[in-house]
C-alpha cells in the first residue's frame, strides 16, 4: 500500500463514520418526536373565525343603516348600546351547573380546568378576579403570576385559561364542559 492510498483512507473512513451517525442520529430523534393533529381544531376555529366576520359585517351595516335613518347621534346610540351589550352578559347558574354537573359561583376562577384554590388566590391577588379578566389576561402574565408562587407551580401549563375563562364569561357552558372532557388538564 503506498502513501496516497493510505491517505484516502484516513479520510474515507472518519467521513463514512460520520455520515453513519448522522443518520441514525437523524433516525433515532424522528422516532422520539410526537405529532398532534390539531387540524380539525383548526379547521373549526377558521369556521367561527369566518362566523364572526360576518356578524360582524352585519352589525356594521345595520349600524350604518340606522346612522343614515337618524343621523350621527343615532349611531352613536346604535354603537353604545353594543357596546354595554358585549360587556354586561348574564350569569346563568342554572345553565352552568346543568353543563358542568356542578354548583359554579360567578367569576369562581376553580371552574377553569387546572386553577385550584391556591392558584385562583395567586390570581386574584394579583388583581385578576373574575373570568372577564382573567379571558383578557395575555397567557405571558398567567405565567408570571404562577412564576410569581415558585418551583411549586411549573409545571401548570396556564395556555388554555383565558379561553376558559372567556366561555365562562360568556356563558358557553357546554362547550367548556366538551372542551375540559377532550383535553386532560388543558392538554390533548
Amino acid at each position: 500500500m503506498d502513501f496516497s492510498t493510505m491517505n484516502i483512507w484516513c479520510w474515507l473512513i472518519p467521513l463514512l463514520v460520520g455520515i453513519l451517525c448522522a443518520y441514525f442520529g437523524y433516525l433515532l430523534g424522528k422516532g422520539k418526536g410526537t405529532t398532534i393533529d390539531n387540524s380539525a381544531d383548526l379547521k373549526l376555529l377558521q369556521d367561527k373565525n369566518a362566523k364572526l366576520k360576518a356578524d360582524l359585517e352585519a352589525c356594521k351595516s345595520k349600524l350604518s343603516a340606522g346612522a343614515a335613518k337618524s343621523g350621527t347621534a343615532g349611531a352613536s346610540t346604535v354603537a353604545s348600546s353594543l357596546t354595554k351589550a358585549e360587556t354586561t352578559i348574564p350569569f346563568d347558574a342554572a345553565a352552568a351547573k346543568a353543563a358542568l354537573g356542578k354548583a359554579v359561583k360567578q367569576d369562581d376562577l376553580k371552574v377553569v380546568e387546572g386553577i385550584g384554590p391556591k392558584i385562583s388566590g395567586m390570581f386574584i391577588d394579583a388583581g385578576i378576579k373574575t373570568w372577564k379578566a382573567l379571558s383578557d389576561t395575555p397567557v405571558s402574565k398567567c405565567q408570571e403570576v404562577l412564576d410569581g408562587g415558585g418551583d411549586r407551580y411549573k409545571v401548570h401549563d396556564p395556555a388554555s385559561w383565558p379561553m376558559q375563562a372567556k366561555m365562562c364569561y360568556e356563558g358557553k357552558w357546554k362547550e367548556l364542559a366538551k372542551w375540559q372532557d377532550e383535553h386532560d388538564h388543558g392538554k390533548l
